[in-house]
C-alpha cells in the first residue's frame, strides 16, 4: 500500500494515525488535546478534548 497526501490539501496543524493498514486524518483543536487509546497493540480509539484560554 502507498499513502499520498497532499500538503496543500490538508489542514494546517493536524495529525495522522496508521493502524492496521488504514490512515486517518484529525484536525487539532486550537486549545485541547487528543488522546490515542490502544488495545493489544492498535489504535481502539481517538478522543479529542478542547479547552480554551482563560
Amino acid at each position: 500500500m502507498k499513502l499520498e497526501i497532499d500538503i496543500m490539501e490538508v489542514p494546517k496543524n493536524c495529525v495522522i494515525v496508521i493502524s492496521e493498514g488504514r490512515a486517518k486524518l484529525r484536525e487539532l483543536p486550537p486549545f485541547g488535546e487528543y488522546k490515542i487509546i490502544t488495545h493489544a497493540g492498535k489504535v481502539k480509539r481517538m478522543r479529542k478534548e478542547e479547552g480554551e484560554e482563560f
